[in-house]
């Protein structure tokens, strides 16, 4: 499958270093509260924030590097986001399978009337996995849009393709 010329594993490589770097902030998120830090700086850890800090540099990479257009923003969007809600998904099962309470199912992250979370992790493989990816692209896109408009030479030149 090649999008835009570019395969899923370009894509993949492309993105790995934001992919670590979604996981470091679950996992602090996930371990913070057992050292009873002040709950801003709990906070700080938001894997969503990273899921969009993270698609804003993609986008960045994505216009510099010439490595493809819109549909390579939408499809890094996605990965991205599914890690993401991956990821929650998987702290929400860890904690109804152990009883072991984590963040990710406190009540206030949390649906009423779920004792086993399904209709939460449900919720974040459909309703967040397809909203953020759908919010993320649009962010993505705009990005993508407002960097052509001001770095105007930079896509003509992707656009013409190299010299020779």
């Amino acid at each position: 499958m090649k999008i835009q010329g570019q395969s899923f594993g370009a894509h993949l490589r492309l993105v790995r270093p934001f992919l670590w770097f979604i996981a470091a902030v679950w996992l602090l998120r996930l371990t913070l509260p057992a050292f009873s830090p002040p709950a801003w700086i709990i906070s700080l850890f938001s894997v969503h924030l990273a899921v969009s800090i993270s698609v804003l540099v993609v986008v960045v990479l994505i216009f510099w590097r010439q490595f493809g257009s819109y549909a390579n923003v939408v499809f890094s969007t996605f990965l991205l986001v599914a890690w993401g809600e991956l990821l929650v998904s998987a702290a929400i099962l860890f904690a109804v399978m152990t009883g072991i309470e984590n963040i990710f199912i406190y009540p206030e992250f949390s649906l009423a009337n779920d004792p086993y979370h399904l209709k939460h992790v449900i919720g974040h493989l459909t309703f967040s996995l397809g909203g953020g990816t759908l919010v993320g692209s649009a962010m993505g896109c705009l990005l993508f849009y407002l960097l052509g408009s001001f770095f105007p030479g930079h896509s003509q030149a992707r656009e013409e393709g190299p010299a020779g």
